[in-house]
């Protein structure tokens, strides 16, 4: 006999079809459990087996990237893969085809036992995850796809910054916020030698390390269980996405106010995991791809505010921001934070704690 644990938008018969789906694959399950809606690209279901050791069924909504859905499949089960060699990871056991059901399909996960992260305590943590993730050997370039591994990572990630800032034209801003966003964004194009080591200090990223999507298991190690926008780029993106402002306020389970000197300690905690050697730490790109995810972070809140209104294309194969795929408290919650940090106090702020951070960086480096 399989129970099933509902939610608002995971009924008891959505599971019972995915038991009938995991039939297949996995014959051991004897209990699902939808787990709460908390990110809007993924719905999770806990998978309790006899033997003990539990799955996470991974089930995508929509394509932050933009993929079909079968080579969205792809992509996260490649990322899953690849970044298992870091240690840090949840490992990929399965499949879920794509059907009728599961038009989108899905993937079998080992599930975690942990805690979300608590910060700055857990910063050390995902710090050394970080840098296990980032020592991953880069592999050929004909071996890297489907993971994405632009001639110019640096080119690739202005150019989505800049395609999501023409959603800015409709986002709730006054004209000084506005105006202060263009400055910043116009700082993409003002150092082609910074561009160039940027490019050359390629690594596998998770391009979505914000600290909510980290378990800390009881042993204290960090584990980071949301791999979906893997790619071959700089590794200040995801350190940046770790300790950034927009990050470390996005979850309320990890939510926290970092001071300058505790994102000093965190940046130069991961480079002392990453380096035994006495090579000095590159802060011009550090803190270039610092205000680069900011920036990428920032007008994505402008994009989702200008999106998430529209009705659901049912026939939607990648991108679908609509509010239907998610419960009204995650809604809520995106609404709220999105607007937050388009603020102009808030706009203010990072880009003066994008200014101490060099400051500090530079003087301990």
């Amino acid at each position: 006999m399989v129970d099933f644990t509902p939610s608002p938008l995971f009924s008891a018969e959505r599971l019972s079809q995915l038991h009938k789906a995991l039939i297949a694959i996995d014959n051991t399950v004897v209990h699902l459990t939808a787990m709460p809606d908390s990110g809007l690209a993924h719905d999770h279901v806990w998978l309790s087996r006899n033997n003990g050791h539990d799955r996470v069924a991974r089930l995508p909504k929509q394509s932050q990237m933009q993929l079909d859905p079968k080579t969205n499949l792809d992509y996260q089960a490649t990322c899953f893969r690849r970044a298992a060699k870091s240690g840090h990871t949840p490992d990929l056991h399965a499949i879920l085809p794509i059907s009728a059901d599961f038009p989108r399909g899905g993937l079998l996960v080992s599930a975690i036992e942990g805690r979300p992260a608590r910060l700055p305590h857990d910063l050390p943590a995902i710090g050394e995850a970080l840098a296990h993730l980032h020592e991953i050997a880069v592999p050929p370039v004909a071996a890297r796809p489907p993971l994405e591994s632009p001639h110019s990572p640096w080119t690739a990630m202005r150019d989505e910054v800049l395609a999501q800032a023409t959603y800015l034209d409709d986002a709730p801003i006054d004209e000084a916020t506005r105006r202060r966003l263009d400055s910043e964004l116009t700082l993409f194009n003002d150092d082609r030698e910074l561009a160039e080591r940027i490019d050359a200090q390629r690594c596998l990223i998770s391009f979505d390390a914000h600290p909510g999507n980290f378990l800390i298991t009881p042993e204290g190690k960090a584990v980071l269980v949301d791999l979906e926008k893997c790619r071959y780029g700089h590794p200040g993106l995801d350190l940046a996405h770790a300790s950034l402002y927009t990050s470390t306020t996005w979850d309320p389970a990890s939510y926290a106010v970092l001071d300058t000197a505790t994102v000093v300690d965190f940046y130069r905690h991961w480079w002392a995991v990453r380096h035994t050697t006495n090579e000095v730490m590159d802060v011009e790109a550090l803190v270039a791809t610092r205000r680069a995810m900011w920036l990428w972070s920032t007008t994505w809140c402008a994009k989702w505010l200008t999106l998430h209104h529209q009705e659901r294309d049912l026939q939607a194969q990648g991108e679908d921001w609509s509010d239907a795929l998610s419960e009204d408290r995650l809604i809520a919650h995106v609404e709220d934070r999105a607007r937050h940090y388009l603020s102009s106090p808030v706009v203010d702020y990072i880009s003066h704690d994008n200014h101490r951070l060099a400051r500090e960086l530079a003087r301990t480096k």
